[in-house]
Parts: structure tokens; sequence; C-alpha cells
């Protein structure tokens, strides 16, 4: 883990560095730019590496997951069939609201502002604002 100057991490926030169930070994990690927060009982799961951009805002209960469960052979367990790990960025001046979910393999571009509640699991162009669940862009910023 790297954390840059400045840097907040909010009460309750768990950053977790290795596969929650168990199936993977340690993570990639994390990445903190420079006046970077989370706000409190976020979660950050770090199996893949999960890099954020200087002067991001993450409010609280937001959740980040670098890694995702292979799940396609049917003859054997999920859990047997391990994870994968694309990785999470989140570039310079984004504002993430409250309670959004970032699924494995997602880049937000900077100055974009993801509005609270939403699941994001497709990459957002730079300068967007997106407030639904379906990650349509609603306008530019």
């Amino acid at each position: 883990m790297h954390f840059g100057n400045n840097v907040t991490i909010g009460r309750y926030t768990e950053i977790r560095p290795s596969s929650y169930y168990g199936v993977g070994n340690i993570g990639s990690g994390l990445k903190m730019g420079d006046n970077s927060s989370i706000g409190p009982y976020g979660f950050i799961g770090c199996s893949g590496k999960i890099i954020i951009g200087e002067n991001v805002m993450i409010g609280p209960r937001v959740s980040l997951f670098a890694e995702n469960h292979n799940f396609s052979n049917e003859d054997t367990t999920i859990k047997a069939q391990g994870v994968s790990n694309k990785g999470i960025v989140i570039e310079d001046d984004c504002w993430i609201g409250s309670g959004v979910i970032i699924l494995d393999g997602v880049r937000i571009g900077s100055g974009s502002v993801i509005g609270a509640g939403t699941l994001v699991n497709k990459d957002i162009p730079k300068n967007s604002v997106v407030y639904d669940k379906r990650n349509r862009t609603i306008k530019d910023r």
C-alpha cells in the first residue's frame, strides 16, 4: 500500500489486500494520490491493484472490488476455480458518492462524478456525471 500526502481514511473502513474468500494470494494493493479521501464504512478489496488518483473524494459506504470469481466450469466448485484480477483505476479529481459499488476492471476518467448508490461495472469517460444504476452517462461536466 502506498499513500500520498494528506490522505484520509474514514473510520471503520476496511482495506483488504487479499481474497476475501481465501481463494487467492496476497493481493496487488492500493495506491492513493495526494489529497484523496475515503469516507467511513468503506470496503477496499485490493487483491487486484487499485489506483486512486489525486484530489479524489470517496463518500461513506463505498465498496471497491478488484477481484471477480471464475465460474464457467460447472464440473467444479466456484471456489475451486479461483479469481481474476483486472484492477480498478479512479483518475484525478473525481467525486464518488455514498454507497457506490465499483467492480473489477473499471477505469473512472478524471473529473467524473458518480452519484450515490450507483453500481459501476464499466469504464466511465473523463468528466462524466453518472447517477443511475445502469452506468448511463447523463451529461458531461
